[in-house]
């Protein structure tokens, strides 16, 4: 077991969920004759077929057989439930028709936001949720990587889809708000990068629409949060050879249809692809398939930041590769002279010359002279009609695979974060399927064998690592028998001697290939492996390997040539001297290659395809797996058709029904000894055993000296549960180094420690609300205080502001008393100093009819009268004190004052009846001086007009008078 693993907590440790059998319990494995009684078995199993479909879980099939596995998931098709757990597995079942609301963002968010996923139906959701829970639970966070595997056409490019798509809706949901635009720009690119690489990089083919026809692992980059904060794409194994040489009834790469579909008219001028133009390089061209959306593919583009000036090269470039597929040659007579060329491949190889930007004469001449160099003279030799037409397919297939290098070289910068930003990512694998056609060559060599190392990673990993470690941890264990494909990767990659080996031995030795003689050589150096085996009577060199997934005929014919992929170096040259900027740019780093170097440091195709595979491997093996079989229900890609032949075939290759047994019969969860401490060991400290040793330092005690704290542990958890011995036994083993655990198990220790984190969560809450209510309170105590300070300060200032003020009026109305009683004394001076005039006597009828007493004074005195109305006219309510002798004058001044327009607002009294309003200060004697609080002329009217009703009395008899 790998490093990774002794890390693991929780559900890291989790290899998929089955139901305990016992630990002792023998599992036998399949046999192909059956006995009687497993016959019954089966047969009372089958009987009530309404049922079958309600087995979520694998594991739960008694017995576990091909065809009661088989029956299953034919139910469970039938009733559209297309999703099936098969102990560590996921088993996927293609519909081959939109399925609605089953990828939805209501489901995505249900399944994330679940306690327990695992208890909802099964779906590809449910293992990326657990991939990346596992990231975020684990004490050390280990890497998590999602190997989806089948056949061509069972589902595993949408299911990689579905997948990056829940892992973008993830991340951007559990944003802050401020970083919630990047990750959505993020995962946007992340999700837009899926068009453009399924475009260049998927084709139709005769088993599947939609085929990957190169492997890619994406590797989603989290940071601590656990948000998505970029990606980084690696791919392997491009089918360039599709370009030039398509199979029969399959089509080319889909990009290809998408401009001759989607193109504008003046796209398609620009490009030189007029309406009525047939592409020898695009067969089945009138054939529709869902891929076909140029739109889509553009709008990914420019999401990714391809501009739209790039994008025109990009197309032109492509147009360019097609338009040399019309190129055709015919011998020359003259063995001396090149290849001829048609008046109509004359304009088509114009054309392509015209949108590579290269010289038409240069493209001719390096299509058909080749250069051949001796020491350091060049010479130029004609080439043949085949060489010609090598020459050409050889030219567009080294332009197709560095355009595509340099889109995953541009998709990379412009998602991939920087390292600081992230720590661990969550890997998904997405390669071709197991491919079988009727002519295989080196393609599906390659594609075979990268699907053999899967399956290898899967058996070493699961049912053979897991099934020694019971046997090294002292567990009783009966080993099951399962299709281990180590032999045949001896075959394909072994050393000394393999296939792969002896093919890139004969590339690398400089004379012809004979496909005969290589042949010959197989029969020689691999006759001892069972896995291949040659037919005697065919005609065409061949060799059958037998694969985990069935026996597979590849043709040897062209297969040596295919491995030496030779670029001659003129057409290097001339595509590093072309004026279009991007394949100017893409060709510009390309070395070419030295005839006159040693043949043995020539690097082949397989060669780089198998330290890129290796390479991927490692990556495997540091990262914790998360399986996923995609299986195809027809060959047909019918929908809603489930053969049974087909299916049995796939469950039989990828070892399903082996991997029940194992997660049926045995332990799924394995945790390091110091990893159990760790974590459930707060269960033991919190019990009854509180007193007991602690296991707050596990780093210096040794194995043996954590194994008595283990046990401990667990006799405190079995002891709460009810159970027998032999039931214990089944569901928790403690082995050498490490525990084992069901399902079951893993589930009630999580459930105590989650009762246990609350109680101790609850009296952390406790303290912490006491300890915030004591602050408030004493907070609430020192505000009343300083508030009741600071309102004492403020009453004293205020009353003393108050003494301040009053001591001023005080001050001022003295003042004012005195300046009073000088004026009053100034007063009586001045009547003192009056000279007495004499009155005139009045007639004693008139002093005893009219004459009206308004004074105490005993005699009259003499108002001296002014227009005071005039005055008055316009002064505001003002009271006047005023004293008259004589019943006339009386009147006159009455009159004079009694305004009909403003009626009510004067009042005019007499110093008899109201004290201190006027300023005399004496009786009187001779004239009254009157004084006014505010003076009247303020007010005054001083241009009355004379024809308003206003103006009466004394006032007109003034105004008449005066004028």
């Amino acid at each position: 077991m790998n490093s990774a693993e002794d890390q693991r907590t929780r559900a890291g440790y989790r290899h998929g969920g089955g139901k305990a059998k016992g630990v002792g319990k023998k599992v036998h494995p399949h046999r192909q004759s059956l006995n009687d009684s497993l016959e019954g078995e089966i047969q009372a199993f089958l009987v009530d077929e309404d049922q079958l479909h309600t087995y979520d879980d694998l594991t739960k099939v008694n017995p576990v057989t091909p065809t009661t596995v088989l029956k299953c998931l034919q139910a469970r098709y039938s009733v559209k439930v297309f999703y099936t757990h098969a102990g560590c597995t996921l088993v996927a079942l293609n519909p081959f028709q939109p399925i609605p609301d089953l990828y939805s963002l209501d489901v995505m968010k249900e399944y994330h936001s679940a306690t327990q996923p695992q208890e909802f139906k099964p779906h590809i959701f449910i293992v990326a949720e657990e991939a990346y829970r596992n990231v975020q639970g684990q004490l050390e966070p280990v890497n998590q990587s999602l190997v989806v595997s089948g056949e061509s056409g069972a589902g595993k490019t949408w299911t990689s889809r579905c997948l990056m798509k829940y892992y973008a809706t993830v991340a951007a949901s559990s944003s802050v708000v401020k970083s919630q635009n990047t990750v959505e720009r993020i995962e946007k690119r992340v999700l837009d990068s899926n068009p453009i690489m399924e475009a260049f990089g998927n084709a139709c083919t005769l088993r599947n629409n939609n085929s990957s026809r190169f492997g890619k692992y994406i590797q989603l980059q989290l940071d601590r949060c656990q948000l998505l904060v970029g990606a980084s794409v690696q791919t392997y194994l491009l089918e360039k050879t599709r370009v030039a040489c398509q199979p029969a009834n399959e089509r080319n790469f889909h990009i290809f249809y998408q401009m001759l579909k989607g193109a504008t008219d003046e796209q398609r001028k620009e490009w030189r692809m007029p309406h009525d133009q047939q592409f020898v390089w695009l067969p089945n061209a009138e054939k529709t398939v869902e891929e076909d959306c140029f739109h889509e593919t553009v709008e990914a583009m420019i999401h990714l930041g391809i501009n739209a000036e790039r994008q025109r090269q990009i197309f032109k470039i492509l147009a360019g590769i097609l338009q040399l597929g019309n190129v055709s040659f015919s011998s020359s007579t003259d063995e001396s002279q090149p290849c001829n060329l048609e008046e109509q491949s004359k304009d088509f190889l114009q054309r392509a010359a015209g949108l590579l930007c290269v010289p038409v004469e240069e493209l001719q001449t390096c299509l058909r002279v080749r250069t051949l160099k001796a020491g350091k003279q060049s010479v130029l030799k004609p080439c043949s009609q085949s060489e010609c037409s090598v020459r050409r397919d050889c030219l567009a297939k080294v332009i197709y695979a560095q355009l595509f290098e340099w889109l995953v070289t541009f998709i990379n910068n412009s998602i991939c974060a920087d390292n600081s930003t992230w720590c661990n990512f969550i890997g998904l694998l997405d390669v071709y399927g197991f491919e079988c056609f009727q002519i295989n060559n080196l393609e599906q060599l390659c594609i075979n064998y990268a699907n053999e190392k899967l399956q290898q990673h899967f058996v070493a990993h699961y049912l053979r690592a897991q099934q020694e470690e019971y046997v090294s941890e002292g567990l009783e264990w009966s080993f099951v028998k399962y299709q281990d494909n180590q032999s045949c990767l001896d075959l394909i990659e072994g050393s000394p001697t393999s296939v792969l080996s002896l093919l890139n031995e004969e590339c690398r030795l400089n004379r012809a290939s004979d496909a005969k003689k290589f042949r010959t050589r197989l029969e020689k150096e691999l006759s001892d492996n069972a896995n291949i085996s040659w037919d005697k009577f065919s005609k065409e060199p061949h060799f059958t390997v037998a694969h985990y997934a069935g026996r597979v005929n590849y043709q040897i014919e062209g297969m040596m040539e295919k491995n030496k992929d030779p670029v001659p170096p003129e057409l290097i040259d001339l595509l590093q001297k072309s004026d279009d900027p991007l394949l100017h740019q893409i060709f510009a780093d390309k070395e070419t290659e030295n005839p006159t170097s040693r043949g043995l440091s020539k690097v082949t195709v397989v060669s780089k395809f198998k330290n890129s595979l290796e390479s991927l491997m490692k990556i495997l093996h540091t990262t914790t797996p998360h399986y996923t079989r995609c299986i195809k229900p027809n060959p047909d890609c019918k929908p809603m058709t489930f053969k049974k032949e087909e299916v049995i075939m796939q469950l039989e290759a990828c070892g399903i029904v082996e991997t029940i047994h194992i997660s049926a019969a045995g332990f799924p969860i394995r945790i390091p000894f110091k990893g159990f401490i760790q974590r459930y060991g707060l269960i033991s400290e919190s019990s009854v055993f509180k007193s007991g040793a602690h296991y707050g330092n596990v780093e210096a005690d040794s194995k043996d000296g954590l194994r008595p704290a283990v046990d401990k542990l667990l006799r405190v958890v079995l002891q709460s549960q009810a159970l027998d011995r032999e039931t214990r036994s089944s569901l928790v083993h403690c082995g050498r180094t490490k525990v084992f655990l069901t399902q079951f198990m893993l589930e009630f220790l999580e459930d105590q420690r989650k009762k246990i984190l609350s109680q101790w969560a609850f009296s952390i809450q406790c303290c912490w609300r006491r300890h915030q209510r004591r602050r408030r309170l004493a907070r609430r105590r020192a505000a009343t205080q300083v508030q009741a300070a600071v309102r004492s300060w403020l009453v004293r200032r205020q009353v003393q502001r108050w003494h301040s003020a009053a001591a001023v009026i005080q001050t001022a109305w003295r003042r004012w008393r005195a300046l009073l009683n000088s004026l009053a004394e100034a007063e009586l001076d001045d009547a003192k100093q009056l000279v007495e005039e004499d009155m005139p006597v009045l007639n004693p009828v008139v002093r005893e009819r009219g004459s009206v007493q308004l004074s105490t004074i005993q005699e009259p005195v003499t108002v001296r009268g002014w227009p005071m109305g005039l005055a008055l006219a316009s002064a505001p309510s003002i009271t006047v004190s005023l004293t008259a002798t004589g019943f006339q004058k009386m009147m006159s001044v009455m009159a004079s004052l009694s305004l009909p327009s403003r009626r009510g607002e004067y009042k005019v009294e007499t110093n008899q009846y109201k004290q201190g309003l006027a300023s005399i200060r004496a009786k009187p004697r001779g004239s009254i001086k009157m004084h006014y609080r505010r003076s009247p002329l303020l007010y005054a009217d001083m241009h009355p007009d004379l024809v308003s009703n206003g103006v009466t009395g004394f006032n007109q008899i003034l105004l008449e008078k005066t004028l």
